[in-house]
Parts: C-alpha cells; sequence; structure tokens
C-alpha cells in the first residue's frame, strides 16, 4: 500500500470532518433566530429568522350567555309544552329589551325520565326537559337589562349561565399587536445580527403564527332569586388583553 496516499485519504476525511463540525455550529438553529452563515452558492441565500409576540388591549363592549329552560312535569308532554312556552316567553322578553331573534340559536335540547329511590325500588316521578339558547347581545347596559328580566320573568326553571364578555371588532386591537410584533422581531433580529458582524436585508417572508385566545366564560350564573335582588346586572368589563405571534425572515448581507 502507498503511504503517501493513506496520509493524503486520512487528511482528505479530516478535513470534511471539521467542515462538518463548522457548519453544525454556524448554521444551527435556536429557538429564538435561525441563522446560515455558510458561504451562499448559486441561487441560495443566507437568511435570519425571528418570531416575536405583541400584546395590545381592548374593551369588552358585547356579551353572550346561555338561557337554560329546564322544566319537570309528570308527564313528557306536559313537560315538553311548559319548556316550550317558558322559551317563548323569555325570547320575547328578550325581544323587548333590542335583542335581534338572529342573535339567538338553540344549542341543546335534553328529555329524560326522572326516578326516586328507595332501598327495594325506583318509582318513575316524572319527566325533565331541558331547553338551552344561547345569545349575544350588542350592548353591555342592554345585556344586563335583558338577563334580569328574563331570569326574574321565568322563576326558577329559567336560569342564565355561562356569561361571556367579548370584544365585537377586534381587529383595530390586534393591528397594534401585530405592529408590535413585527417592531419587537427586528429589534431583536438586528441585535443578533449585530452580534454576528452582518446586516440585515430586505424581509422575504413574514407570518402571523398564532390565534387570538378565545374568550373565557365567567363563573356566573343567575336564577330567579338573585335577579330579583341584583335587579338590572352591571357588568364591568375591564380591559381583555389580544396577542399576535408573528415569524419575519430576512436576507443576511454583509
Amino acid at each position: 500500500m502507498d503511504v503517501t496516499l493513506s496520509v493524503r485519504a486520512l487528511l482528505v476525511v479530516l478535513m470534511l470532518l471539521v467542515a462538518l463540525a463548522v457548519g453544525y455550529l454556524l448554521g444551527g438553529r435556536g429557538p429564538a433566530a435561525t441563522a446560515s452563515t455558510e458561504p451562499a452558492t448559486a441561487g441560495e441565500r443566507r437568511t435570519v429568522t425571528m418570531a416575536a409576540v405583541g400584546e395590545a388591549t381592548a374593551v369588552p363592549d358585547q356579551l353572550e350567555f346561555t338561557l337554560v329552560v329546564a322544566v319537570e312535569r309528570p308527564a313528557l308532554e306536559a313537560a315538553l309544552d311548559d319548556s316550550n312556552a317558558l322559551v317563548r316567553q323569555a325570547l320575547g322578553t328578550l325581544a323587548e329589551h333590542g335583542i335581534a331573534e338572529k342573535d339567538t340559536r338553540t344549542t341543546g335540547l335534553q328529555m329524560e325520565p326522572v326516578y326516586d329511590y328507595s332501598e327495594r325500588q325506583e318509582v318513575l316521578r316524572g319527566y325533565q326537559v331541558v331547553q338551552r339558547t344561547r345569545v349575544r347581545v350588542h350592548d353591555l347596559a342592554a345585556g344586563g337589562r335583558a338577563v334580569s328580566a328574563v331570569v326574574a320573568g321565568g322563576g326558577n326553571e329559567v336560569r342564565v349561565n355561562d356569561i361571556q364578555l367579548s370584544v365585537a371588532d377586534p381587529e383595530a386591537a390586534l393591528g397594534t399587536a401585530r405592529e408590535q410584533a413585527v417592531t419587537k422581531a427586528t429589534a431583536k433580529a438586528e441585535q443578533y445580527a449585530a452580534a454576528a458582524g452582518v446586516t440585515l436585508g430586505s424581509i422575504v417572508a413574514l407570518s402571523e403564527v398564532s390565534a387570538p385566545p378565545a374568550p373565557q366564560p365567567q363563573a356566573l350564573e343567575m336564577r330567579a332569586a338573585s335577579a330579583d335582588a341584583a335587579g338590572a346586572v352591571a357588568f364591568q368589563p375591564g380591559e381583555q388583553a389580544l396577542t399576535a405571534e408573528v415569524q419575519v425572515v430576512w436576507e443576511v448581507e454583509r
């Protein structure tokens, strides 16, 4: 075997291993930013990628709640008839407070027997019918009056729960959050570029990588007794935080 050829082959292998190690260290991806720093070949460009989150606040201006009508009667037909009558009455009350029919939708109907249990037997007591209607109110003040009126008028068989306060048009606040996210991403990318001794070029890609969070239901349920005591409910909207996360990719210049 030619010793000179063996040494040359060994040197070639060592050079390849060193090149791979340097490429891994310089071109590795991290959770906050990624950059390619190898010499660009034809058709390839070096880039840096950065993600950031922006936040803005908005005041909720509408509410949603679930109207629950639960009726128990000895006969199923009577329970269903009385339940339907109470739902119509409640919807009429809502209409009187300016809530349109298009802002109400049925979300559930449940019919089941109810039993009394003793040590030796179970006895059919009757049937329960539960109807659920989701209601949207575009004015918080009107919503407070409507909630109180519909519960007070329905007695113990009508209640309101799963109350949510939300922003009808969140786009203005989300626009502010998106601008803030891009500004943060740019500042971080410039910092990384300066540390690496390169300059940011043109933006080659920009995308939003997260959706705004859904509003969370408030832990509130109202029945007739609480409605009579409270009168018109005064909802305190406070502020709702809206966030936007963006990912931006820049071309890197020397």
